[in-house]
């Protein structure tokens, strides 16, 4: 006889656990916002550049977007017939429906601060940002000043216009909860080893330059230096308490020994030098800097001088900057230059660096000789141009065919 099956009962009532935690989030719209300064040398040269025409500046990145400044010395609008000038700001990236705030801004030269200021922000509530739509789209003013009147003003001096501008790009992010949340500080290890180069406590070599002593630690030097590696940890100079530097300025090592520790500059000293009367640039604490670096191995110095000294490229600058870009073998520096120089060669040839540099460097010269080749090989040009160039710079004739003679 088989055996009854066995029935279980499963009781239908289902136990109730411990509720999870609630959780939250919120959604947060606010502006990333930037400034960009453009001053306007010489107005009174672009004015009857044709209405619709601008100056514009450089372009400026502001919440992942590119923006430039358009200035208009006979206005934007034929209707206007010159009367007034316009000012925009144009979106200068790729970018659809770009939301933001702005602000124009014309300063005031007299110093009583009575600046002609056009602001989106003022009324953001009552009409909201401005949404771009694409690359090239503006916002601003076809009638931003009436040109009589600013021709007579204390906005305009020196023949000069100064006009800043602010972009606020609109932002939404969504913000979760979370149940704990520790704070991390920023780093403050550049601010302990600051400490211990201005204490100089344990300090265990004195460097002698031209006279003034500078305390110092010879494994900081070492870590941060391969050249000192090499003299305190392999060298000769490993039991040394006092190292003679007879050719830099104290003030030069005084702000590499600040960048070793901290990994900074010293940028008011650097930005004093720079807009000093100073005429030549080899002569700035910058251009010294760069020579340490290359001196003492400092990879990232290096590159901070560099950056710099790009700020200061111009026609006049940029065979300076050149010759110590390839002496200091600052190759990012070097290329920059080089660029410039080939795309702006027949105002560079007419200048006294150039001179220089025709005399000092011939390898330079043979450099930048293979640069204009090459932006002219990119070009549509057919390679006329190019070839009057290489005449030019071999045969040492200026911009218009003349002949330059050369000094003995």
């Amino acid at each position: 006889m088989s055996e009854l099956p066995t029935i279980t009962h499963v009781s239908d009532t289902i136990a109730v656990g411990e509720l999870a935690p609630p959780t939250s989030s919120r959604s947060v719209t606010d502006t990333v916002n930037g400034s960009h300064h453009f001053v306007i040398s010489g107005y009174s040269l672009a004015k009857g550049m044709g209405v619709g025409k601008h100056i514009a500046s450089d372009t400026f990145t502001v919440g992942g977007h590119q923006w430039a400044i358009y200035f208009y010395p006979d206005g934007k609008n034929p209707e206007d017939n010159s009367a007034y000038v316009s000012v925009f700001i144009a979106l200068a990236s790729e970018g659809t429906d770009v939301r933001a705030l702005f602000e124009l801004t014309l300063i005031d030269q007299s110093g009583k601060e009575k600046h002609k200021v056009h602001s989106h922000f003022d009324r953001s509530l009552e009409s909201g940002p401005y949404t771009l739509k694409y690359r090239g789209s503006m916002w601003g003013y076809k009638r931003f000043f009436r040109r009589a009147l600013l021709e007579t003003s204390e906005y305009l001096k020196d023949d000069c216009l100064k006009i800043n501008c602010t972009v606020g790009v609109v932002r939404s992010t969504i913000e979760c909860s979370s149940l704990h949340t520790i704070q991390v500080p920023d780093s403050d290890m550049g601010t302990h080893f600051g400490m211990l180069l201005e204490n100089m406590e344990a300090s265990d070599v004195i460097f002698n330059v031209s006279g003034e002593m500078f305390h110092a630690h010879k494994l900081v030097l070492a870590a941060r230096s391969p050249v000192f590696h090499t003299e305190f940890l392999c060298g000769h100079e490993g039991d040394a308490q006092e190292i003679v530097v007879n050719d830099m300025e104290p003030k030069v090592f005084k702000a590499m020994l600040h960048f070793i520790y901290k990994d900074a500059l010293v940028e008011e000293e650097l930005e004093a030098t720079r807009t000093s009367t100073t005429p030549c640039i080899s002569d700035t604490l910058t251009a010294k800097l760069l020579s340490a670096a290359d001196r003492y191995d400092l990879t990232r110095l290096r590159r901070l001088c560099e950056s710099h000294l790009c700020k200061d490229i111009s026609i006049n600058s940029v065979a300076q900057i050149l010759a110590l870009a390839d002496r200091y073998h600052a190759a990012e520096l070097k290329s920059v230059c080089l660029s410039f120089a080939a795309e702006n060669l027949s105002a560079v040839m007419q200048s006294d660096g150039f001179e220089y540099l025709k005399e000092n460097c011939a390898a330079l010269q043979s450099e930048l000789l293979k640069t204009v080749a090459g932006c002219e090989d990119d070009s549509s040009s057919g390679g006329g141009k190019s070839k009057s160039v290489w005449a030019q710079l071999s045969d040492g004739g200026d911009t218009n065919g003349r002949r330059i003679r050369q000094k003995t």
